[in-house]
């Protein structure tokens, strides 16, 4: 698999040290070479404080083969 796009990504906030990163996925699209996925980036801050999304995108993944070409995904 190889990404071959990154739809509307928007950075809203820095990530400091020391903050908990969570990732969370969706699966947004589902082609014969291909799958879209919706990812969110949220961090919860060393103090505890309350969640906040600091980025969130839809990156599209395509199929290769040993040649670098589209392939169906099995």
């Amino acid at each position: 698999m190889a990404t071959v796009s990154i739809d509307a990504m928007r950075f809203l906030r820095p990530i400091s040290v020391g903050d908990e990163v969570s990732c969370y996925c969706a699966l947004q699209e589902d082609g014969e070479t291909s799958l879209g996925v919706r990812i969110e980036v949220w961090i919860r801050d060393r103090t505890g404080g309350d969640p906040q999304k600091v980025t969130e995108g839809v990156f599209t993944y395509v199929a290769l083969d040993d040649e670098g070409k589209a392939r169906h995904r099995t």
